[in-house]
């Protein structure tokens, strides 16, 4: 079978209304999470690993509300995407999932690792979880996706994407428009508002620096699945010092750096992440 984004394709109707998923391969099931930003959904993210997983696994991959042909849903977003996988993975009837989060997604992923032991099997990010200790809050990458929201062009969603990745060559002129045609999509664009807008962002700031900035973290303890953190040494969006703390607070979590990477290992150290993230998968199966 071709792995095509047609293919793959599917929707589920929900409570939280309309949700697109791809769905491929057999055997225990993987979910896979994207991240947050212009234009991202769950194919930009995981398409160019679907053929190393789903050669052993049941590769579901969702778009968040708000996100690809997600409906959009209002509340917290990060409670509103935690509760869209666990209502997706009880309408698909499957009773045990390991996690692959991005960004976003890992931080999604975190939450219901923290809270549903029963449901997940292992729980690996790429990126995202922790706090900065270190270096600055927001941070480069987080700045220039605020400066898009503002003012939505192409040579800001262009300037944003290479912040994303250490070798910018990946960010080619096709992906560039595709990301764009998708970022200003206004279903798109308002979900990332809620999240990246300079007033949203600036209270988010405050947050994390303030009396409640342990809240962000406090659940990661909670984690009791193995847990594998994989980081970009370069990432610029969530530098490697956010990732100290979930490495000492989840009881089962290994850390591995891959050099000369940004926020996207899993496309920019693809053959180095797949093979890490089965070889790590198979001790558990």
């Amino acid at each position: 079978m071709d792995i095509t984004y047609e293919s793959t394709s599917c929707t589920a109707k929900l409570k939280q209304g309309v949700i697109h998923y791809h769905d491929i391969g057999h055997g225990p099931c993987i979910l896979f999470i994207h991240g947050s930003g212009p234009g991202v959904m769950g194919w930009a993210n995981f398409q160019g690993n679907l053929e190393a997983f789903s050669k052993h696994f049941r590769c579901i991959i969702i778009d968040l509300p708000g996100y690809g042909k997600s409906d959009p849903v209002s509340g917290d977003p990060i409670g509103v995407c935690v509760e869209a996988c666990i209502a997706l993975l009880e309408h698909l009837d499957i009773k045990k999932t390991h996690i692959i989060g991005n960004s976003l997604g890992g931080i999604v992923g975190s939450h219901i690792a923290a809270t549903q032991h029963h449901l997940v099997s292992s729980f690996i990010t790429i990126g995202g979880i922790g706090i900065n200790i270190f270096s600055t809050f927001p941070s480069e990458g987080l700045n220039l996706l605020t400066e898009f929201v503002d003012n939505p062009t192409i040579e800001n969603i262009k300037v944003w994407l290479e912040s994303m990745v250490y070798d910018k060559n990946i960010i080619t002129e096709q992906l560039i428009a595709s990301r764009f045609h998708q970022a200003t999509d206004p279903k798109t664009l308002a979900t990332t508002k809620e999240l990246y807008s300079r007033n949203a962002m600036d209270n988010i700031t405050d947050f994390r620096q303030g009396a409640n900035a342990t809240k962000t973290i406090e659940h990661l303890s909670s984690i009791q699945a193995p847990t594998l953190i994989t980081w970009g040494r370069d990432d610029r969006v969530s530098p490697m010092d956010s990732c100290l703390i979930p490495m000492r607070l989840i009881p089962n979590a290994e850390l591995h750096i891959f050099p000369k990477c940004g926020h996207w290992a899993m496309i920019e150290r693809k053959l180095e992440f797949e093979a890490l993230v089965l070889s790590f998968l198979q001790v558990i199966r």
